[in-house]
């Protein structure tokens, strides 16, 4: 029996409108639609979260929506994360979210490991010259800790404002090469190791 194609996750760590994170994000799914693969694309502002506190956890239990955005990573065989740079890291979204997830190791008595030995493309985009590149080391760091395999294929798009054509696709160059390379690389890890 054949294997059933791997289940890509895409999301962005920006809820800003207009942001060119989430348009680096549709594209990321869009080229993935393209190859063997199920792209499920969701928006961080569907999992409203409290910040992080383990007092309030004890108090109330997980959020609901930390347990909706786990079982969302565990199911699937892949995860894009694409996130903006603030003060040259992660933005407090992208951190509160990974945090809360940690925190999700069971539901319904069955087991939840939304990290654990998954491939993980992670990219940036910015108006600015680097395109978000220093939060890319951070972030990569903190999701290896966690166990997931951040390929190397990583996209820190620069002068984001000129780079997508009118259809939202990244405008012919070494970004689009870059974004091609990372999606069929995940797809490939994904299918190997789920």
């Amino acid at each position: 029996m054949p294997k059933q194609p791997p289940g890509i996750l895409v999301l962005a760590g920006s809820n800003r409108k207009g942001s060119f994170n989430q348009q680096l994000a549709d594209a990321y799914a869009a080229e993935l639609a393209k190859l063997d693969c199920t792209v499920t694309r969701i928006l961080l502002s569907d999992y409203p979260l409290p910040l992080m506190d383990e007092d309030l956890e004890a108090e109330k239990g997980l959020p609901e929506n930390a347990v909706r955005l786990a079982r969302q990573f565990h199911s699937h065989q892949g995860i894009v994360v694409v996130g903006p740079e603030y003060n040259g890291t992660l933005t407090p979204l992208t951190k509160n979210m990974i945090d809360w997830i940690s925190r999700v190791s069971t539901h319904n008595g069955q087991p939840v490991v939304p990290y654990k030995s998954k491939p993980c493309a992670i990219a940036s985009a910015s108006d600015g010259a680097m395109g978000g590149y220093s939060s890319l080391s951070h972030l990569r760091h903190v999701l290896s800790r966690l166990g997931m395999l951040v390929i190397p294929e990583q996209l820190s798009l620069a002068h984001a404002s000129t780079a997508f054509d009118e259809d939202g696709s990244l405008k012919e160059g070494r970004p689009r090469t870059i974004l091609e390379a990372a999606c069929r690389s995940l797809v490939e890890k994904a299918r190997l190791l789920g």
